[in-house]
């Protein structure tokens, strides 16, 4: 694979400085003095670039094949933690002189991924990197957060950790106190820190989704059923139309049939609400003598209105199925003509 920015660095590299890593060869099987290359091709490709005819290289005394799987083992293997290489980069600081510019070059890596893994070496402290050591924290919760909080306050920090470690507190988690924790006043800081179980049980709870109530789900069906009326419809305005065969028809009007009288039953529910202000607009004037029956006085008024409306449907599907034109008209509606379904759609709003 080819990455243009690390092979430019790269190059950079080797025409300031030369060549700090040797690639790896082994001596070729059926050739004499011929080796082939298991590690470094970038290398030699960015050297034949800058006009370079020698190349540093380290023998392996071993077949090919061997070769071959040694070094892909040692690029498969478990990769270190941050913490683990910011250990490696300290001693190569401290005992071999290398500076932060060296390191990253030798490394192929930038200045400031070196600095943020010495920063976990000498900045926490080594109860922090045990804690890290032995997995109670992530090498990514302490880099990314502990770190920037053992510049600010040590003593914070170390609280820090044994919370981390306490809760055994994920990324999310972690930078959910750290974030709280910076943006907060010393108090604020003091209280997270005294009790950081009712800080989780906080942040738990805001982010817990409120329940819907009756009303908005009831909502939510009825789209829903709109939905699903408006996806028929569609179907019945193409080409499947035309496939249905005589008792598919009458099926499909039995369905619309069911809904129209479950949709009724629900308008109808629907109606004790807005009752209280029918009342008072009717009787306003009245002198008080037929209150005692009102209750059932709107119960039968609203069985009329109920037979007035499924004596208008029937007469209404009457015609359809009988295909003659209801008044005003001007041509006949088929029981699949969108027409007509508009029409079935305009008495629901009518009837109350």
């Amino acid at each position: 694979m080819r990455h243009p920015a690390r092979q430019r660095r790269l190059l950079a590299s080797l025409a300031e400085c030369g060549q700090q890593t040797p690639i790896v060869v082994v001596a070729a099987e059926d050739q004499a003095d011929r080796y082939v290359v298991i590690d470094g091709d970038k290398r030699i490709t960015a050297l034949q670039q800058l006009g370079r005819d020698k190349v540093e290289a380290v023998v392996w005394p071993m077949k090919e094949a061997e070769a071959i799987v040694l070094d892909r083992c040692l690029r498969l293997s478990e990769h270190e933690t941050a913490l683990e290489q910011g250990w490696l980069l300290a001693q190569m600081e401290q005992r071999f002189g290398y500076s932060l510019e060296e390191l990253a070059r030798r490394f192929d890596r930038s200045v400031r991924w070196v600095s943020r893994r010495l920063a976990l070496v000498e900045l926490l402290p080594e109860t922090i990197q045990q804690q890290v050591r032995e997995g109670q924290i992530s090498a990514q919760v302490a880099m990314k957060f502990l770190v920037p909080a053992a510049r600010q306050s040590l003593e914070d920090c170390q609280r820090m950790a044994a919370i981390f470690a306490e809760h055994h507190c994920d990324t999310r988690e972690a930078g959910q106190l750290y974030a709280a924790w910076r943006r907060g006043s010393a108090a604020i800081r003091q209280r997270i820190l005294d009790d950081p179980a009712l800080f989780f049980k906080t942040q738990r709870q805001a982010q817990e989704p409120a329940p819907p109530g009756a009303g908005a789900e009831l909502i939510r069906d009825l789209e829903m059923v709109a939905a699903i009326v408006n996806r028929a419809h569609r179907r019945l305005a193409g080409a499947a139309a035309v496939e249905l065969d005589e008792p598919q028809r009458l099926a499909a009007r039995q369905q619309i049939e069911r809904i129209e009288r479950q949709l009724q039953r629900l308008n109808e529910k629907l109606l004790p609400e807005q009752a209280p202000h029918v009342e008072s607009s009717t009787t306003h004037h009245d002198s008080g003598a037929a209150r005692a029956g009102s209750g059932q006085a709107r119960d039968r008024a609203g069985a009329g209105d109920i037979a007035s409306v499924h004596t208008q449907s029937s007469a209404l599907e009457l015609h359809h199925r009988a295909g003659v034109a209801t008044p005003g008209e001007s041509r006949t509606l088929s029981a699949t003509d969108p027409g007509a379904f508009r029409e079935v759609q305009g008495e629901f709003g009518a009837s109350p």
